[in-house]
């Protein structure tokens, strides 16, 4: 039999069905294989039980001739920010340490209900504030890359860099992430595999631990585009839960997948060629751009003459709005509590927080306290606002003239862990070409387009109008189809 632990999302949910092999087999071994990736500090908490028990549902139902949903058998890996009914939810926090949610986030039941198992949390930066998920209070997650030549831990990326870690890693087939200013799209990039977020309501925020509720979106993590367009299927969908939601049917994403670009036409923004990105990475974008002519697309310019304010202007929209969203974080109700002796109520505040939120957390606290308070919230957040209008302003003039934007994911490729620890400056540059399609609510998707000289991936990003992830999905698979990127890293762990 195959290695069951090397087939993607769509493979596992057609063999199932098929009855090539059975959803309880998948199931066991990926729990085998998570269960020995211990070095890799993908995992917050692993549920094993979890897998094969929805494995074992799956099976009944194809007995029985049932419809096995949209991901039957698929055992995958759950980024704790879901709350997760009875499992600890922590958002790699030490002030949720031990919180067990009495309810389901929206986007796992929808997942479950489609036929997926967990496989269990997977480790993030803290309350997803991170570039590389070093902030993690649960330790750092490795890459399972390396530099070629070197045995130096390479950063998976962040937030979601415990789902990126596994996916690359073969140690889940998919994952959930969630991306606020690229938190799905760079460690995607950085790790070699697939991650779209869709457009802002797509998918429900209920259940989800709020970094910055008007950014916060939720996507999927995968190998590759196919298995993307039916994990996002699954995870989609209108929730009267939440106010953002969308109320749109979900499209049949899968079923319209398409490589083939006639008629479309690509922009490439001049303003991404930015100092200081790498030259393979602008060497790649170039080769990107030749596989999309080859598709059929045409290639034109364009321009997004306020992208050099959208990273400023991201970093005290999105703290004003975490310090708001964390003020609920303060040992009165649930998870920690540090009650100093004779403490009163504000000592108590006081010293759970201190305790409870890592260093990255209180730096965006105190920025977001910072820009909201009086006589500062008109001179930083609401002038952070309208550059945010302008950015999307910026868009909507470039998709009257395009389908799709073409762009790097990410200025450089991975980096060695602690390398950028001393300079939160050019940790948030991680992000500068990921966070304009956020502040605007559109979906982009990132795709591994090469390695570079040291043996590390990069990847390439797309970015749709808005409810358009069909266009984002086929140009995606028009840049895979092409790119034949098969690149694994080396097994150390």
């Amino acid at each position: 039999m195959t290695d069951l632990t090397n087939l993607g999302v769509k493979d596992i949910r057609d063999g199932v069905a098929s009855g090539e092999f059975t959803a309880r087999e998948v199931a066991e071994a990926f729990n085998a294989a998570v269960a020995e990736a211990a070095g890799l500090n993908a995992f917050i908490v692993t549920t094993p039980d979890h897998a094969l028990a929805a494995a074992d549902a799956v099976d009944a139902k194809r007995a029985k001739g049932e419809d096995l949903g949209k991901m039957g058998g698929v055992p995958i890996g759950m980024k704790d920010l879901f709350a997760t009914k009875g499992v600890q939810t922590t958002a790699a926090s030490h002030i949720l340490e031990g919180f067990d949610p009495q309810y389901e986030s929206t986007v796992s039941q929808n997942l479950w209900d489609a036929g997926a198992g967990m496989l269990g949390k997977l480790n993030l930066d803290q309350f997803a504030m991170g570039s590389s998920n070093e902030t993690s209070y649960f330790g750092n997650v490795n890459s399972p890359w390396r530099k070629a030549g070197s045995n130096a831990a390479m950063s998976p990326g962040g937030s979601s860099g415990g789902s990126s870690s596994a996916v690359a890693a073969r140690i889940a087939p998919a994952a959930t992430g969630t991306d606020t200013g690229g938190s799905i799209r760079q460690p995607a990039a950085f790790t070699g595999i697939c991650g779209i977020k869709p457009t802002y309501g797509r998918c429900s925020r209920w259940g989800v631990v709020a970094f910055a509720s008007s950014l916060d979106q939720a996507g999927p993590m995968a190998r590759t585009v196919e298995d993307c367009a039916i994990m996002l299927e699954a995870m989609a969908g209108f929730d009267p839960k939440d106010a953002t939601s969308l109320k749109m049917d979900v499209p049949a994403w899968e079923a319209g997948l398409s490589a083939d670009l006639k008629g479309k036409r690509i922009g490439i923004p001049k303003e991404y060629r930015m100092d200081g990105t790498d030259e393979e990475i602008l060497k790649s974008w170039e080769q990107g751009k030749e596989w999309l002519r080859d598709a059929g697309a045409e290639i034109v310019d364009v321009s997004l003459p306020h992208t050099k304010y959208a990273l400023p202007a991201y970093y005290i929209v999105a703290p004003a709005e975490a310090s708001s969203n964390l003020a609920r974080y303060d040992g009165v109700r649930y998870g920690l509590r540090d009650l100093p002796d004779g403490a009163g109520l504000q000592d108590m505040y006081a010293a759970t927080r201190a305790e409870g939120f890592g260093d990255e957390v209180k730096r965006r606290i105190l920025i977001g306290t910072y820009v909201l308070s009086a006589g500062f919230y008109d001179a930083y957040y609401n002038q952070a606002q309208k550059v945010r209008t302008l950015v999307s302003r910026d868009f909507a003039e470039a998709f009257a003239q395009v389908d799709a934007i073409l762009a790097p994911t990410t200025p450089t490729a991975s980096f060695p862990l602690g390398s950028l620890n001393d300079d939160p400056l050019t940790m948030y540059l991680n992000d500068v070409f990921a966070v304009p399609a956020s502040l605007a609510g559109l979906p982009a998707m990132s795709v591994p387009a090469t390695v570079n000289s040291d043996g590390l991936p990069l990847g390439l990003q797309i970015v749709g109008k808005p409810f358009d992830e069909q266009g984002v999905l086929n140009a995606g698979l028009a840049i895979q189809s092409r790119a034949n990127f098969n690149a694994q890293p080396e097994k150390w762990w």
